[in-house]
């Protein structure tokens, strides 16, 4: 069973890499840094940065300084996530079909804004309320 949720999980994290890669995510943070010749560097990093986390959350890896280094890690992984959502809503063009069917284009740029504001409420109200 042990080496079937290693297999399994490795097959996974994969998978997913894989995805990020290609969707783009990688390549789009070099090009819009004009730094497309260290895209190996970044793609290596991402995939060590999820090894590494991994293996702390597996083995329950304690951090020292853990409480410090919550917010700036925090911080870090909301901007990726948000990276790769945002990516992914890039590539199937959900932001033009959107704004022409609902024709808001005018307020677009509140409508980023109040997007941008209530994931950061949420955010707050659930790290600071919820726990």
């Amino acid at each position: 069973m042990a080496v079937i949720g290693l297999s399994a999980g490795i097959l996974v994290a994969g998978g997913l890499f894989g995805f990020i890669v290609e969707l783009g995510v990688i390549a789009d943070f070099a090009d819009r840094t004009h730094t497309g010749n260290k895209i190996h560097l970044y793609e290596d990093c991402a995939a060590l940065g999820g090894i590494i986390g991994n293996v702390i959350f597996v083995y329950s890896i304690p951090i020292p300084y853990g409480k410090i280094l919550l917010i700036p890690i925090g911080l870090l992984i909301g901007i990726f996530v948000g990276c790769w959502a945002m990516a992914l809503a890039e590539i199937l063009n959900v932001f033009p079909i959107f704004i022409r069917r609902l024709k808001i284009t005018k307020y677009i740029a509140g409508l980023i804004c109040a997007m941008a504001l209530g994931r950061g409420v949420g955010g707050v109200i659930y790290f600071f309320l919820m726990h």
